[in-house]
């Protein structure tokens, strides 16, 4: 009689692979957020950057970015803090900012962005 060894997950192994994904769910739940917000101001620039090649003032695109940032729930980013360029063909708006992220007690995820009207 062949003895056949038996093959397959461990109850420990098991045990791993769930604390590995939950750990992996959670960070993709939170990072969520951080993501659409990025889009968001994104969009908006890009807006503001069409907006400012037809004659919009500086202070018009910063109000236009506080008005637009209130409705898609901006808190990261205010008017102030963009950097709006004029002195191309092109006005090139863009921010830098850094989100932190708590995760699960003391450990935290930290992201630069760097959100322009020029595309990539």
């Amino acid at each position: 009689m062949k003895r056949h060894s038996q093959r397959g997950l461990t109850l420990f192994g098991v045990l791993v692979a769930g604390v590995v994904a939950a750990f992996v769910l959670v960070v993709g739940f939170r990072t969520v957020p951080v993501v659409n917000e990025y889009l968001a101001i994104k969009r908006i620039l890009v807006l503001l950057a069409e907006e400012a090649d037809k004659g919009a003032s500086l202070l018009e695109l910063r109000r236009g970015f506080d008005r637009r940032g209130q409705i898609d729930d901006i808190r990261s980013v205010s008017g102030t803090d963009l950097s709006i360029d004029k002195s191309g063909v092109r006005t090139v708006i863009d921010v830098e900012y850094t989100r932190t992220i708590p995760l699960l007690a003391n450990v935290s995820l930290s992201i630069d962005l760097h959100p322009s009207s020029e595309p990539r």
